[in-house]
């Protein structure tokens, strides 16, 4: 008799289970941590890109140290700013993305000051580098859009019920999202 009320209560607990959808929580969890070992790859390329576009604009922009030292600063801040799926938080992954954004920035500044070297803007090393650095960012966009998507999906799903009942026993917690750049909804002013 004690075995048969062993068994029914361990098949009530496998359907409570899968009636809060724990294995899809689980697979939707890992769709949320590949999407991010995505975004970190686009980053990591972004920075191993980094080096080479400084060495080869250095020869040519002799006047503009400072602009290829904030580079190098951003890239190092950036680079010492590890965060992997499992410390996935809204402070860790704004800390990341500030820094990210920071060295967008000094990216953008580098790229404007080739414009007045003629010379830099006709090396094939350096146009092949700023081709993989637009790639690169364009990949980023698409890497960070789609981390997006499978935290919002995996957090919608925490949230229904029944499955929020059960989603905080197993510690499934919700996961931050990408936002855009402090000041992106105001357009530019254009002024000719």
């Amino acid at each position: 008799m004690k075995r048969n009320v062993f068994y029914l209560l361990l098949l009530v607990v496998a359907m409570s289970l899968q009636s809060c959808n724990y294995n899809a929580l689980v697979e939707q969890e890992e769709n949320v941590d590949k999407a991010w070992a995505e975004v970190d790859n686009q980053y990591q390329r972004r920075m191993d890109l980094i080096p080479n576009l400084v060495a080869t604009v250095q020869g040519y922009v002799k006047h503009e140290e400072a602009t290829l030292t904030s580079v190098v600063e951003a890239r190092s801040k950036a680079s010492n700013i590890t965060l992997n799926a499992n410390d996935l938080s809204d402070e860790a992954l704004a800390n990341f993305q500030a820094a990210q954004d920071e060295l967008s920035r000094g990216l953008g500044r580098l790229m404007a000051v080739a414009e007045s070297y003629p010379d830099l803007k006709a090396n094939e090393n350096f146009m092949a580098l700023q081709d993989q650095i637009e790639g690169t960012e364009n990949r980023i966009a698409v890497a960070r859009r789609n981390f997006n998507e499978a935290a919002q999906e995996y957090n919608a799903n925490i949230r229904k019920f029944p499955t929020v009942i059960y989603a905080g026993w197993f510690g499934f917690e919700k996961k931050p999202y990408f936002k855009a750049q402090a000041g992106a909804e105001t357009a530019p002013r254009v002024q000719f």
